[in-house]
C-alpha cells in the first residue's frame, strides 16, 4: 500500500482516486474549494462532475494542501492545465526533495508554450516528474470500464512505479520514456477535437471525421518529431488513440465545444455551455506558435485558431481546407517513376 494524494477534485482526479483506492492505496483528494470538499465528504460522490459514481468511504478529502502533501509517495497533479503553474507555486512550501509528481492533465501553457511537465520542473525543480495520459474519459474510468493509458518518465524505474500503482484489471498501464511525445500528442489532440466537433455541428459525416483525425495526427506528428519526440509515440495510445476518443466521444468537452461553435455559437458561448475547462481552446494558440517556431505546416491548427479567435465561420474554414493546393499525402514516400 502506498500513500497517494490527488491534487485536484475534478472528474479526472475523482476517477483516478477511485482507481488508486481500488488498488488498496491510502488515497487523499485535495481541492482548493472547501465547499467542494464538504460536498464530497457528505455525498461520497462528485455530484457536479462525475454524477452517479460512488466514492469509497476510505478515500479521504481535504482542503488543506499541507495535509494533502505530507508523507506521500506520490502526488497526482489533476488540476486543469491552466492552473498547473499556480498550483505548483502553492505546493512549493511543503514539497520534499525528490517528491514524485505525476501530471495527468493535458495542455500547453498559452504564454510560454511549455508542456505541463516542463512547468512543474520549472516551478518545483526538486521534484521528480512523470506523466500519465491516454484515451481515458473520467466518466468511463470512474465506472471501471476497461481503459488503457501510458505512464511516462525519463527514468524507467519511475515509469514502472507509476504503472504498478495504477494498473489493475480495468485500468491497464503501459510505460514510455518519450514524455515530450506523450504530452504533445495528448495536448494537441484537444485542438483537433474542436475541429471534429465543428464538423459535427455543421452536419458533416463520418468521411469528414476520418479526414480530420488522420490529417490531424499527421500535423501533431510532424510537430512532435520536429520538437524531438519519437514518431512511434504518436502512433500509440497517447497519439492516435487519444485523438480518436476525443474526436468521437460524447464525453469529450472539446468535441462538444466545437459542436456548439459549428452550430453558430461563439467560443465564449460554447465554453460557458460546456461548464468545464475546454483545454483545446487554451492549447490552440500555443500549437500554432509552436508550428511557426519549428517551421511545421499545420493547416488544421491554423484554421481552428481563426475560428476561435478571429470569428472566422467554421463552414468557410472547411471550404478553405478542402481547396488547399494539391499535395502528396506522405512526403516520405517516393515514386518508382
Amino acid at each position: 500500500m502506498s500513500k497517494v494524494s490527488v491534487i485536484g477534485a475534478g472528474s479526472w482526479g475523482t476517477a483516478l482516486a477511485i482507481v488508486l483506492n481500488d488498488n488498496g492505496h491510502d488515497v487523499t483528494v485535495w481541492s482548493i474549494m472547501e465547499d467542494e470538499i464538504e460536498s464530497l465528504k457528505k455525498n461520497r460522490e462528485n455530484v457536479s462532475k462525475l454524477p452517479g459514481v460512488h466514492i469509497d468511504e476510505k478515500v479521504h478529502f481535504t482542503a488543506d494542501l499541507k495535509e494533502a502533501m505530507e508523507d506521500k509517495e506520490l502526488l497526482v497533479l489533476a488540476v486543469p492545465s491552466i492552473f498547473t503553474r499556480s498550483t505548483c507555486k502553492s505546493m512549493k512550501e511543503n514539497l520534499k526533495d525528490g517528491q514524485l509528481i505525476v501530471t495527468v492533465a493535458k495542455g500547453i501553457e498559452e504564454d510560454t508554450n511549455l508542456t505541463l511537465a516542463e512547468i512543474i520542473k520549472e516551478e518545483l525543480p526538486k521534484a521528480e516528474v512523470a506523466v500519465l495520459c491516454g484515451p481515458s474519459h473520467a466518466e468511463e474510468v470512474g465506472r471501471r470500464i476497461p481503459t488503457t493509458v501510458v505512464a511516462g518518465s525519463k527514468k524507467k524505474a519511475t515509469a514502472e512505479f507509476v504503472q504498478s500503482l495504477f494498473m489493475n484489471e480495468n485500468f491497464r498501464v503501459y510505460t514510455s520514456p518519450d514524455v515530450l511525445g506523450m504530452e504533445i500528442g495528448s495536448s494537441l489532440k484537444n485542438v483537433i477535437a474542436l475541429a471534429a466537433g465543428m464538423a459535427d455541428g455543421l452536419g458533416y459525416g463520418d468521411n469528414t471525421k476520418a479526414a480530420l483525425i488522420t490529417r490531424g495526427i499527421a500535423e501533431i506528428g510532424r510537430l512532435a518529431v520536429a520538437m524531438g519526440a519519437k514518431v512511434e509515440t504518436l502512433s500509440g495510445l497517447t497519439g492516435i488513440g487519444d485523438l480518436i476518443v476525443t474526436c468521437a466521444s460524447v464525453h469529450s468537452r472539446n468535441r462538444k465545444a466545437g459542436y456548439l461553435i459549428g452550430q453558430g455559437k461563439t467560443m465564449k458561448e460554447a465554453m460557458d455551455e460546456v461548464q468545464m475547462v475546454v483545454e483545446g481552446v487554451y492549447s490552440a494558440k500555443s500549437a500554432k506558435q509552436l508550428g511557426e517556431k519549428y517551421n511545421v505546416t499545420m493547416p488544421l491548427v491554423e484554421m481552428v485558431n481563426r475560428v476561435l479567435f478571429e470569428d472566422f465561420p467554421a463552414k468557410e474554414a472547411v471550404r478553405e481546407l478542402m481547396l488547399r493546393d494539391k499535395r502528396i499525402e506522405n512526403s516520405e514516400l517516393s515514386w518508382d517513376e
